[in-house]
């Protein structure tokens, strides 16, 4: 299952293909700092928990290329893989999500190529997620290459039970037993609840802050 080039050009592409999507890692993972950096600015608040970076490892891609029917080769692997590089983005509310998810879209530079919303349409598994897949233009000395990201935007809880998730089913090898996955259903609803819950914490702590702060401001006019 693995792959492993057998010549020079072979190796030489590998190499080259590494590079790009490395690159497209730093790229967007720029971008996200920024703009995490502007919403502080502006909003005093970080959307942004966490971010984190992945490069597909060589035998991930052959086995993901041959499950659709496609030879291992450099060119199957950058026309028909796209989530060689993947970015995660870890928020605390669900409305995050969508602030951030907005703030790519609009980026000059970046071109969204599919939208996934697993948050409004979960998958059966009860996974929730928001994914783009998107290309960001990487500038060589001679060439400039479009390349492909996905970027996965969750919340600490979603990210928390996809985490468990993966984990339970790569022991089972992808057939695990029904009561276990009912189980993660019923976990995932769980989950849906308490990010509600925060995230109408959040809003009622907001606005009593908003009122206090009005108060405040009233106050110092009197004076």
């Amino acid at each position: 299952m693995e792959f492993v080039p057998d010549t020079r050009n072979d190796i030489d592409s590998w190499k080259e293909v590494q590079l790009v999507y490395n690159s497209a890692l730093k790229e967007i993972g720029t971008k996200l700092e920024i703009l995490n950096d502007e919403f502080q600015h502006v909003h005093q608040y970080n959307p942004i928990e966490h971010i984190k970076y992945r490069l597909k490892s060589p035998e991930s891609i052959v086995k993901k290329l041959k499950k659709h029917g496609h030879e291992s080769t450099i060119q199957n692997m950058v026309q028909h893989v796209n989530d060689i590089a993947g970015v995660r983005v870890i928020c605390s509310f669900t409305s995050d999500i969508y602030r951030i998810a907005e703030m790519i879209i609009n980026q000059s530079d970046i071109k969204v190529h599919s939208v996934k919303d697993y948050i409004l349409n979960p998958k059966p598994s009860g996974y929730k997620s928001y994914h783009l897949i998107v290309t960001v233009p990487i500038f060589l000395s001679d060439r400039i290459i479009d390349a492909k990201v996905e970027i996965q935007i969750r919340t600490v809880a979603m990210d928390f039970w996809a985490s468990l998730e993966h984990k339970i089913y790569y022991k089972f090898e992808g057939n695990a037993p029904e009561h276990i996955k009912q189980g993660l259903v019923e976990c995932a609803s769980m989950v849906s609840d308490l990010d509600a819950r925060m995230l109408a914490l959040n809003e009622e702590v907001r606005c009593l802050i908003a009122d206090r702060d009005s108060e405040v401001d009233v106050m110092e006019d009197i004076d």
